[in-house]
């Protein structure tokens, strides 16, 4: 049964995860035949020109906007909706509250943060969002398991389907004389590089030493409040650690196509992240997904994900370890081989036409039982 989504959510040519993950959800259901079209939620400031697949934009100097970001998603069967704290108005975004409650359609809320300490604000607004969804999906168990742990939500509403990843397999394009470790994602504190510095010095013994290339643009929040102060502490790290001729910066928001050119030159993904909240992330899916060997903090999603798979677990903010961990992929005998072998039956359900199909059925599944009401109320 084919049915058309609305969608809310940042999105492009809003750069962040957010509106990477919602584009690349509603082009392939528009692929495999959907309607879809996107309310976009954009910030103060930021370019509101309509663009291709938006049919709204919700903008927070609109007061009471949510009623018209609603009525546009009223225009199609099921709404699919992108949750992240601060991306809407009002106090912890809690202007989407009301829109939910509002919509006649099903909706499917998508939570890509489930803090384990929320303030009592944030616990309960997202309590009262879970209650007004009719379905919600996590994308790791780990972040199902911590919504039923900490939050009066029912159980039966959560649905943990992974995040989706676009086909970067093939043969890797590793042409370097020297191995390369790559991390990329937009750039800000949090993102760990500082210990991945302090790791490549680590490592100027091994015969080539290896480079490492930082992918990626600063958050444009971070821009905004804290402008290039953390990229340029990076500069003078390297600097100091003698590194800084082995190190690339390369500051660019990356299409599918470069930036799966860029992981399949790697030799070693590098996710030296800080936060020890983080149950979704993008990048991880990327480069499990490519086949490309990954070491990573022991952040929630990459415990999850990697433990027994294709990828090395380190301590945060341990660059000994980071260092050691690296040194394995790249001096022990198969272990590179091994940690990419693990993902052949993995990957394929972690693209995007397995995981756009997994929402399909949800929505299915949600459209049926509205039916059956309808049936039973009008019998």
């Amino acid at each position: 049964m084919a049915c058309s989504y609305g969608f809310l959510s940042t999105h492009p040519p809003t750069q962040c995860g957010l509106a990477t993950f919602n584009s690349a959800l509603a082009a392939q259901l528009a692929r495999d035949g959907m309607m879809t079209g996107v309310v976009r939620v954009t910030t103060d400031g930021e370019d509101e020109t309509p663009a291709a697949g938006v049919v709204h934009t919700w903008s927070p100097s609109r007061t009471g906007g949510w009623q018209a970001a609603a009525a546009s998603l009223e225009r199609f069967d099921v709404a699919v909706v992108q949750h992240e704290y601060g991306i809407y108005p009002g106090a912890d975004g809690q202007d989407v509250l009301p829109l939910l409650r509002s919509l006649a359609v099903p909706s499917i809320v998508v939570l890509h943060t489930v803090l384990t300490h929320p303030t009592p604000r944030q616990r309960r607004l997202l309590e009262q969002i879970v209650e007004a969804a009719g379905a919600v999906v996590t994308m790791t168990a780990t972040a199902r398991d911590r919504l039923l742990a900490g939050y009066h939500v029912t159980p039966g509403k959560i649905s943990v389907i992974p995040h989706g990843a676009a086909d970067h397999r093939g043969v890797p394009s590793r042409h370097r004389l020297r191995p390369h470790l790559l991390t990329w994602g937009l750039i800000g504190p949090g993102k760990g590089i500082e210990w991945a510095l302090r790791a490549l010095a680590l490592l100027g013994d091994l015969t080539p030493p290896p480079t490492y290339t930082v992918a990626g643009k600063t958050h444009p929040k971070v821009l905004e409040h804290q402008g290039e102060a953390y990229r340029n502490r990076l500069y003078r790290l390297g600097a100091r650690l003698g590194v800084s001729t082995s190190v690339r910066y390369d500051p660019v928001y990356r299409d599918q196509a470069t930036l799966g050119r860029l992981i399949r030159s790697a030799d070693v993904v590098l996710l030296p992240y800080d936060s020890p909240e983080q149950v979704t992330s993008g990048v991880l899916i990327e480069a499990v997904s490519a086949g490309i060997p990954i070491v990573a903090t022991a952040f929630p999603h990459a415990v999850e994900m990697l433990t027994g798979g294709p990828g090395l677990i380190v301590p945060h903010q341990d660059p000994e370890a980071l260092a050691a961990a690296v040194r394995r992929v790249l001096t022990e005998p198969g272990l590179a081989d091994a940690l990419a072998g693990r993902t052949r039956e993995l990957a394929p359900t972690l693209m995007w036409p397995a995981v756009a199909a997994r929402y399909a059925d949800l929505a299915h599944d949600l459209l049926a039982a509205r039916q059956a009401v309808a049936i039973v109320a009008t019998g």
